[in-house]
């Protein structure tokens, strides 16, 4: 009977932790980065679905999605084409380099939007004051053909390998997409697909201090949405992103709090018999 009683307690104790995760969407590898700022839907992730790891052998990496993401943002700060709906950014800490450090990251674009909703992704590199300095690449929806640079926004200053960019056709499964996760406007060799990993070389030509931002925004509406992975950022091949994302204190301090609640009644149910 003892044994019986503390099979139960054990199981419960998983159980309520499962329950709080699924309340609260907390994953071991959800949290942004300390010291990064999004402004809308970003997270990390490890291997997932169409999106694999990237050659940087990190075991995860960072993404910004569209999907629930707020009105009036994601667009292009240098060159937005006007239509953008709804989208989100992420910007790195800030970092100081000398003139001629090299910038490099990786980055794949995946959408399940088709051309005539033609979404888009970017990267720009900032000033420590906020001004633009330097757009590194753009990805654009497009049936055919490369789609990075993105099709009507400005060329980006960064070399990139590969330097022609055709999207890998397909509805991309990969659950940053959310509900758009496998869809594809309109099907298959309409636009929706995504690019692989995408590496990026940028040499900053002047001393003084930056972050790198990148953004991802649905154009024209708000249906079927599209994200941005990022992985590797490096500034003189020194990491600036971590190399394992951690739970943010406040959902370990609710889960926490949750089971040692459903515990003590447990606890309870167990000394009244």
């Amino acid at each position: 009977m003892a044994e019986n009683r503390r099979r139960s307690f054990l199981a419960l104790a998983g159980f309520a932790g499962v329950l709080m995760l699924a309340a609260t969407g907390v994953s071991w590898a959800d949290a942004v980065p300390s010291g990064w700022t999004c402004v809308g839907t970003c997270g990390s992730l490890g291997a997932n679905g169409v999106v694999t790891l990237s050659p940087t052998g990190n075991s995860s990496y960072q993404y910004v999605s569209t999907s629930n993401a707020p009105s009036g943002v994601g667009a292009l700060p240098t060159g937005g084409l006007g239509s953008e709906t709804n989208g989100s950014t992420l910007a790195t800490t800030v970092f100081s380099a000398a003139a001629g450090t090299p910038l490099n990251f990786y980055f794949n674009y995946v959408t399940s939007d088709g051309a005539g909703f033609a979404d888009y992704a970017w990267a720009e590199l900032f000033t420590s004051g906020g001004s633009p300095f330097a757009l590194l690449f753009t990805a654009r929806t497009e049936t055919s053909g490369s789609i990075v640079p993105g099709m009507g926004l400005p060329s980006p200053t960064a070399t990139l390998t590969p330097s022609s960019v055709p999207i890998i056709p397909g509805g991309p499964n990969w659950s940053a997409l959310d509900g758009s996760s496998g869809d594809c406007y309109l099907g298959v060799g309409n636009g929706c697909g995504y690019t692989g990993w995408v590496l990026s070389n940028y040499t900053i030509p002047t001393t003084g201090n930056y972050y790198l931002e990148v953004g991802v925004v649905n154009w024209s509406d708000e249906n079927f949405d599209s994200g941005l992975a990022l992985d590797g950022v490096t500034v003189g091949g020194v990491p600036i992103t971590p190399t394992g994302p951690t739970p943010e204190p406040s959902s370990i301090i609710l889960l926490g709090s949750a089971v040692t609640g459903l515990l003590a009644a447990a606890r309870r149910r167990r000394f009244a018999h």
